[in-house]
């Protein structure tokens, strides 16, 4: 994938995605918080690279059998270049941006204790 895509995703970023970047906005100030981020052969829908943290949404395409399958096999791919990934649904991002917003800062509390 090339840096136009990443581009191309970004302009057409989901309704859910312009939230987390929304709620993500206070954390930005002191993370660098970047969206789609080329992990590999895939793309992270947010990525901190100083903490190791990919935050990803999963839409109503991610219940099948086959994305399923394909989201396990992006994580292993994720995890084992050294990240931690976050997933979150539409419905969280939209319905209670408040328990992921708290969510995002525990772990991240948590990768930067001592």
């Amino acid at each position: 994938m090339s840096i136009d895509q990443a581009r191309q995703l970004r302009r057409n970023a989901t309704e859910p995605e312009r939230a987390m970047w929304r709620l993500l906005y206070p954390l930005r100030q002191q993370h660098n918080f970047r969206r789609q981020v080329s992990l590999g052969p895939y793309y992270a829908d947010f990525a901190c690279h100083a903490l190791r943290l990919v935050i990803e949404i999963d839409g109503d395409t991610h219940g099948s059998d086959i994305a399923q399958a394909y989201d396990a096999a992006r994580t292993r791919f994720i995890e084992s270049e050294g990240y931690r990934v976050l997933r979150f649904t539409n419905a969280d991002v939209l319905g209670n941006a408040e328990g992921v917003f708290d969510i995002i800062v525990l772990a991240i509390e948590g990768i930067m204790a001592p």
